[in-house]
C-alpha cells in the first residue's frame, strides 16, 4: 500500500538538490511517571536505553486529584542527536515491528509514537527491580538550513518552498528506515 504517490519525484528532487535532503534533527525520548519512585525507575531505565543523563521534567499547576504539586519532577526525559538519534530511532522502530500510521504526523513533518512496554526494544532484558514502563518517542525531522529560525543573530522565518511536508518526511522515513506507513490500524485476529 502506497501512501506517498510522488515518491519518485521528491527521491530525485533530494539527488538534484542535496540542500532539501531531509535528515533527522533529533529525537526526545520521555516517560511521565507521576514522580517518586516511579521517577528513578524510569529515569534508570532512560539511561540504560540511551546512555545518557536523563532531564526531569517538572509539574506546572497543582492538581489535587492526580496527587501532583506544583514544581514537582513527573517526568524524565532524553535528546537524541545524529547517530545515537538514528541507532535508537532503528530500534525503536523494531518494537513497534516497523509499521506507522499517518495520524502520527504532523503538519512540520515530524512524527510520534508511544511504546506500551520498554521491553518490546530488541537487547532490552526485563529487570524485575525496574519493572515495565512506557514511553513516547517524538522524531523532529529537518532540511539544512533550518538553523535561520533558531540562531541568535539575523534570526529569520524559513521560506514556505523549504519547509517540510509530512509527505516528504513519511518518504523520508520509509526509504531511510523500511518503515511501512498506513492509514488505520491493522485488525487484530486472536486464536484462542
Amino acid at each position: 500500500m502506497s501512501v506517498t504517490p510522488n515518491e519518485e519525484l521528491y527521491l530525485a528532487d533530494w539527488e538534484a538538490n542535496p540542500m532539501k535532503q531531509p535528515y533527522i534533527a533529533k529525537v526526545v525520548i520521555d516517560m511521565c511517571t507521576g514522580g517518586g519512585e516511579p521517577l528513578n525507575r524510569g529515569s534508570t531505565i532512560l539511561e540504560q536505553l540511551t546512555g545518557q543523563l536523563p532531564v526531569q521534567s517538572r509539574a506546572r499547576q497543582t492538581i489535587r486529584d492526580f496527587g501532583i504539586r506544583r514544581k514537582e519532577p513527573i517526568a524524565v526525559r532524553v535528546t537524541l542527536r545524529n547517530e545515537n538519534a538514528r541507532a535508537f530511532l532503528a530500534r525503536a522502530l523494531q518494537a513497534k515491528e516497523n509499521v506507522l500510521l499517518i495520524r502520527n504526523w504532523d503538519e512540520d513533518g515530524n512524527f510520534a509514537f508511544g511504546i506500551s512496554e520498554h521491553i518490546d526494544i530488541p537487547d532490552v532484558k526485563y529487570d524485575p527491580q525496574l519493572g515495565i514502563q512506557g514511553m513516547n518517542i517524538t522524531v523532529c525531522i529537518e532540511r539544512p538550513g533550518f538553523r535561520v529560525k533558531r540562531r541568535r543573530r539575523r534570526r529569520t522565518k524559513v521560506p514556505y518552498r523549504h519547509r517540510l511536508t509530512p509527505e516528504e518526511s513519511m518518504v523520508f522515513v520509509k526509504n531511510s528506515f523500511g518503515v511501512e506507513i498506513l492509514e488505520k490500524e491493522r485488525e487484530r485476529t486472536y486464536l484462542f
